[in-house]
């Protein structure tokens, strides 16, 4: 691994960590970072933690990670931005599932050990389609579910 890609690993790596392990539950080995906290807000949460994982999958992107590990890390944020937007159900999913640290790992065995070989070069126009497509949905899905419960609370009283 060179120098450069070194440095963005390390990069990488404190976000994830900041996001997904930055604090444990005292007395216990469990960790969890902001990722569950914001997801607790609803929609604000779960856009900007999507956010900050699209961010670093573009950058990997960017920067030489193959196309192979891109889509797996595209497939890990889309899969935590669907369920994680699920009242309650999200909430527990985003302490356990921990998609920016599974991105890491990813990159650690591209990077360190040699697997999934290639670039993502010229990948990047398609990944920021499908996150995008990802985004687009969970908030046509959020839209809904609001105006059902709205329509669900207006009956009722």
């Amino acid at each position: 691994m060179s120098g450069k890609d070194s440095k963005r690993l390390k990069w990488v790596e404190s976000i994830a960590y900041l996001m997904d392990n930055q604090f444990q539950i005292p007395g216990t080995n469990m960790r969890f970072g902001l990722d569950p906290i914001l997801g607790l807000v609803p929609f604000l949460g779960d856009v900007s933690t999507f956010a900050v994982s699209g961010a670093l999958v573009l950058t990997m992107a960017r920067h030489g990670a193959s196309r192979a590990v891109v889509v797996r890390m595209v497939i890990n944020i889309i899969l935590d931005l669907i369920i994680g937007s699920i009242p309650i159900l999200g909430a527990i999913f985003d302490f356990g599932y921990k998609a920016n640290a599974r991105n890491v790992r990813l990159l650690r065995e591209h990077y360190e050990e040699g697997k999934h070989r290639g670039t993502g070069n010229g990948f990047i126009a398609l990944v920021v389609i499908v996150l995008l497509l990802a985004l687009a949905l969970v908030i046509f899905g959020l839209v809904k579910f609001i105006t059902w419960a709205w329509n669900y609370i207006d009956q009722t009283w």
